[in-house]
């Protein structure tokens, strides 16, 4: 269990004594930082190029759902930083999600390694530095790399997210959402990217042509544009990420036994070359969430937090009405208990409505080699409160695991800027050995549920043996009987006990999609998404 410095349960309502005694300045920084309530330890107060440990800098727990921003420059410690943040999170009891883009967050499950540069960093902040993991879970996009295979339906994945994947623009992204309407009314069910180009193909074919004009502003030709899309898309190995067992995402919900949050560990690494589709793919994660949670108004600490690294990759590129979406996720989702941390290189990155939500923020620093890069950090000195530093000079003149910090206080008010000298992770920093990391994957709960896909019968397969038949409403009593799976016992080999099918990945997947098997037009979220029933709720 990590030790009390890494539980940071004792509050600290007044600066300390020796605090006391520091610079005007740096005293009035150190009390915007003594709240009374449980919060995460960051780090200590740096002042006058000395770091001052009496003046420890840190985050209210109840802030945490109040979204943040971890910015700065490449080999800066961002990723150090969200280790850092992960850790306590999970030591209070509070699941979190991080996207691992480059690999190397799987160690938070392993004790760290004690050496002179942790020791030094634990001395010079005042921390009782302990080797510690925290219990974590593996994921991967599809199966594609170490970890239980992460999947959508392509219904569950929804038309906008799935246009800002297919690069489509506006009219073709409205396009794509009456295909989704004709496949809902027709009982047509769109699982895997099979099934939407199945549908697609069908309604740009000589039979399907007059199903086509039912559609009310969707051309052949849009249409035809988006089937070459799809072919595309699946020509780049995408084929994987979309079918079933669906991911529920009330898995990322869950704490150990010890209480400790669980930390769910998405590796992308394996992905990076397709970032539009993880980036998007995160989206998804979130915007399930945001519809399947309860509100719970403000809380005494965050329901989950998320940390999407590479955040830009979710801008770039997007229509209005993605970055319309991703806005008004952000600010409604707060309200459930969901922080969500935006870690990328310059603030710039993310847009200023996106901003404007955010209430935490942790600054690494910048560089400054090039007029662009200048523009930049004049841009990022301007959207920091006043304060006593001249940013532009710490910004440039920060070592690896230092930051400019400013959080929400208790009162939801901007605390003053802090430049920090950050802790050090108890965990460890770096990857986990691949053997360990399998070992993890292969003895989770999880796996069994998620690790074999399935393929049954969906728009796909009703299409083809409906041919020849007028239209979709002929093929249902054109389809046959839904053939048995090869991992589909015989009757009389079910298993008896039935909480053994309820729990099954397969089962779940049907029963969100009980909608579209009987035809019933399925309701949508901001971003498009399935409203799914039967959901399990911790």
């Amino acid at each position: 269990m990590p030790d009390r410095e890494t539980m940071p349960s004792s509050p600290a309502p007044e600066v300390s004594e020796r605090a006391a005694a520091l610079p005007q300045d740096a005293l009035r920084i150190a009390s915007g930082y003594a709240f009374t309530g449980p919060a995460l330890h960051l780090g200590a107060l740096l002042w006058d190029g000395q770091c001052l440990p009496d003046a420890q800098i840190r985050v209210p727990l109840a802030m945490l759902n109040r979204h943040g921003l971890v910015a700065g420059a490449t080999g800066t410690g961002k990723t150090k930083t969200l280790q850092l943040i992960a850790e306590q999170l999970s030591a209070q009891g509070v699941p979190v999600f991080l996207a691992d883009i480059k690999g190397d967050l799987s160690g938070i499950a392993a004790p760290g390694r004690r050496d002179a540069r942790v020791e030094g960093r634990a001395a010079d902040v005042h921390q009782s530095w302990r080797a510690t993991g925290f219990p974590a879970e593996y994921y991967a996009l599809g199966g594609i790399g170490r970890g239980i295979p992460v999947r959508a339906t392509v219904t569950g994945f929804g038309p906008v997210l799935l246009s800002k994947v297919l690069r489509l623009n506006r009219t073709q992204e409205q396009s794509l959402a009456l295909i989704f309407h004709y496949a809902d009314s027709k009982g047509l069910e769109l699982i895997d990217l099979k099934d939407l180009r199945a549908v697609v193909t069908f309604l740009t074919s000589d039979e399907g042509r007059s199903e086509l004009k039912t559609i009310g502003g969707l051309s052949a030709a849009t249409a035809g544009v988006i089937l070459r899309s799809l072919t595309a898309f699946e020509a780049q190995g995408a084929s994987g990420f979309f079918g079933e067992p669906e991911f529920d995402t009330a898995e990322l919900l869950r704490t150990g036994e010890d209480g400790r949050g669980i930390v769910s560990v998405l590796e992308l690494s394996a992905v990076q070359d397709r970032p539009q589709l993880f980036s998007t793919f995160l989206m998804w994660l979130l915007a399930d969430l945001f519809h399947d949670l309860p509100e719970l108004g403000d809380v005494d600490k965050p329901r989950l937090v998320f940390f999407l690294d590479e955040a830009h990759l979710l801008f770039d590129d997007a229509s209005e009405a993605f970055l319309e979406s991703i806005t008004q996720t952000v600010r409604l989702i707060r309200s459930k208990g969901v922080g969500v941390f935006f870690v990328t290189q310059t603030p710039k990155d993310v847009p200023a409505d996106v901003l404007a939500q955010l209430g935490n923020r942790v600054q690494h620093a910048l560089r400054a080699f090039t007029p662009d890069d200048q523009k930049a950090l004049n841009a990022t000195v301007k959207t920091f409160p006043k304060s006593p530093y001249d940013l532009e000079e710490v910004l440039t003149n920060l070592g690896t695991g230092e930051a400019v910090v400013t959080v929400l206080s208790e009162k939801g008010a901007p605390t003053p800027v802090a430049a920090t000298r950050l802790r050090a992770p108890e965990s460890l920093m770096g990857p986990l050995g691949q053997d360990a990391l399998e070992r993890a994957v292969a003895g989770s709960a999880l796996y069994e549920r998620y690790a074999q896909a399935v393929d049954r019968e969906s728009a796909y397969e009703r299409l083809e043996h409906g041919r020849g038949a007028k239209g979709p409403d002929e093929m249902r009593e054109a389809a046959p009987r839904k053939p048995r799976s090869s991992r589909e016992p015989r009757e009389e080999e079910q298993p008896s006990a039935v909480e053994q099918v309820v729990r099954s990945g397969v089962f779940q997947s049907l029963a969100r999609s009980v909608g579209t098997q009987i035809g019933r037009e399925i309701t949508r979220s901001l971003f498009g998404t399935a409203r799914r029933s039967g959901r399990r709720r911790r």
